[in-house]
């Protein structure tokens, strides 16, 4: 038994829970104590660390390199990525020759942050990249041909299409006809048939061997960024130049926060790149991400909680409900007083979105509610429509309908033209981007694509109820067995006395927390709640308490249905004992350090 933690029950549910307070079950990410007890003893490391690294899938071969990544050996050749070689030399011509270059992105994080790497990687080399973004609204996801044509008319001769372009078929023939070249960096889910483009690096194509088909879209451009550089040492740019060859180390930042906001796994190649990113972010040498941070009030160290949660959203406001190009000229600016200014119009738009996507979140769950009495009980898939609802915030809120129903929602915009523009959110085990290439394929949407957490649709309103027929047909029984399967994952046990700043420390070795590499989450049985105090809209400020006088601080805030809150203060007033799950995190406020659990789910203690 640890000294500050409890040994884990043998059972299947972890403390007995079947069904929390949430309708969840528990279960220990690790079955019991002796691995990690032997990595301990052969490392060094403490056992509560070697459950959470074990529970990872770490083991003793690869603990060293789990723990303190490095892109050095982390990262291959990128000639590994099937027509990178060729995008790379296609790039360094066009460099040369100094033509009319344009970068094409996406109007979220991960395109914006793809966008920026370029953006500065030319300006950098002396050399000036058009940008453009498409307005979500007014052209919705990816390349178009109107678009493309009016670059055409600028005088562009080359466009980078960054997180998008795979499936725009009509709109790069129609560029190819027009005479402008594509080059494509992309890392949605791929079909058989590709586009006819100069190069089209995605590593999630059929016939790419990479084993990289877990990077964002922004680790894909460093990537070719990589490549470009060493097409042009090659070439001897630097030299005729007479410049230094551009610092990629630097990048690493905007490749941190891509990679975080778009949720995809922190594994392998993606925890080295946003380890090593937050430690350039740290630094605050990208002015517009530094003033980002100043409107966010970042003042301490980054990380990829501040990526996800605080920047981020912020970047994404302009895409959602302002000026799509914003975030990615923010990225890319190195004018002090640009970077304020547009920081500041990012952070209103950021209040602006934030009650947009309270309205339709509201709407949402009133619909799915009706729909739900109407069934007597959900499906495999909840489905909401509205006319009117923000396109910017449907994704938004389709992943708090998936936290709330713990199912893969969608979230459509009804349109005036007899569409709808959808945006979905699964849960592990579901893939929703293949989910939306079996729909296109049968002709049920128009346009899609995704990956398998997060896809977006444009359909006929009339095929919705039929889509939904096909969506729950394909996902019959394995959204209930991906959920069984799934539960809580609890990665230990601890006592109150395990609460503490030691705790956090030591965990901090396993950061940065986020998709693939989730944040360490412990129970903590048989406590009671000494205290509760409601802050804010229905949250809690707690105070438990153990049978031997201990106490530890501790925050539960209201999502879903509010069970738990609720639970919670009943427990205050009847003095029942409970046990909690939550996550153990350090905050700073006026110099001063508290630690609390932050509770995420609560079950009454004996319940099996």
């Amino acid at each position: 038994m640890f000294a500050d933690s409890l040994a884990p029950a043998q059972s299947e549910f972890a403390l007995g829970v079947a069904a929390s307070f949430a309708g969840r079950p528990w279960r220990f990410r690790v079955a019991d104590d002796r691995a990690a007890l032997a990595m301990a003893q052969a490392t060094g490391l403490d056992p509560v660390t070697c459950r959470v690294l074990i529970g990872r899938g770490v083991d003793l071969d690869n603990v060293d390199r789990f723990l303190d990544p490095v892109l050095k050996t982390d990262m291959p050749d990128p000639s590994v990525l099937r027509d990178l070689e060729a995008a790379a030399e296609r790039l360094a011509e066009a460099i040369e020759a100094d033509i009319p270059v344009a970068v094409f992105g996406d109007y979220d994080v991960d395109g914006a942050t793809s966008s920026a790497v370029l953006m500065r990687y030319f300006a950098a080399l002396g050399r000036s990249l058009f940008l453009y973004v498409p307005d979500r609204q007014k052209e919705g996801y990816g390349p178009n041909t109107q678009a493309l044509e009016m670059l055409v008319r600028q005088g562009v001769k080359l466009v980078v299409a960054v997180d998008c372009g795979t499936l725009a078929f009509q709109p790069f023939a129609a560029a190819r006809a027009a005479g402008l070249e594509v080059i494509v960096a992309d890392h949605h889910q791929a079909e058989p048939l590709l586009p006819e483009v100069r190069a089209l690096v995605n590593p999630n194509r059929l016939d790419d061997s990479s084993g990289l088909g877990q990077l964002a879209a922004v680790g894909v451009t460093f990537m070719l960024v990589v490549g470009l550089n060493r097409a042009l040492r090659r070439r001897g740019f630097f030299e005729r130049e007479a410049r230094p060859a551009p610092d990629l180390m630097a990048l690493l930042d905007l490749v941190a926060l891509g990679t975080v906001a778009d949720v995809v796994p922190l594994k392998g190649l993606n925890r080295t790149f946003v380890t090593q990113g937050l430690k350039v972010m740290a630094g605050r040498r990208n002015t517009g991400l530094a003033a980002l941070m100043d409107v966010a009030r970042i003042d301490t160290v980054p990380t990829a909680y501040h990526c996800g949660y605080l920047l981020g959203p912020r970047v994404n406001a302009g895409g959602r409900v302002g000026q799509a190009d914003l975030g990615a000229r923010l990225l890319a600016t190195d004018d002090p007083e640009l970077a304020a200014s547009i920081a500041a119009r990012l952070d209103a738009l950021n209040r602006e979105r934030q009650q947009i996507e309270k309205e339709v979140e509201a709407a949402a769950i009133e619909a799915v509610e009706a729909r739900l009495a109407r069934a007597n009980g959900p499906g495999p898939l909840v489905m909401a429509a509205g006319e009117g609802w923000h396109p910017g915030v449907i994704g938004i809120v389709a992943s708090r309908l998936k936290e709330r129903y713990h199912r893969p929602s969608f979230v459509l915009s009804i349109l005036d033209n007899g569409k709808a523009k959808g945006s979905g959110r699964s849960i592990p085990g579901i893939d929703l981007g293949a989910a939306v290439s079996a729909a296109r394929a049968v002709g049920l949407v128009e346009e899609g694509g995704g990956h398998a957490m997060a896809a977006g649709i444009t359909i006929d309103i009339a095929r919705l109820e039929e889509l939904e027929h096909f969506w729950a047909g394909r996902m019959d029984g394995a959204v209930e067995q991906a959920l069984a399967a799934d539960g809580l994952k609890l990665d230990a046990a601890i006592g109150i006395a395990g609460i503490n700043a030691d705790l956090v420390r030591r965990l901090a070795q396993v950061a940065p927390f986020g998709q693939g590499n989730p944040e360490p989450r412990f129970a903590v049985p048989t406590v009671r709640v000494a205290h509760a105090a409601v802050m804010g809209k229905g949250h809690l400020r707690l105070r438990l308490s153990d049978a031997g006088g201990r106490s530890a601080d501790a925050v539960a805030f209201r999502s879903g249905d509010g069970a738990v809150v609720d639970a919670l203060d009943a427990a205050f007033r009847t003095g029942e004992a409970l046990h909690v799950v939550g996550h153990v995190r350090a905050e700073t406020w006026q110099g001063r350090e508290r630690i609390r659990l932050f509770i995420e789910d609560a079950a009454p203690a004996g319940r099996g």
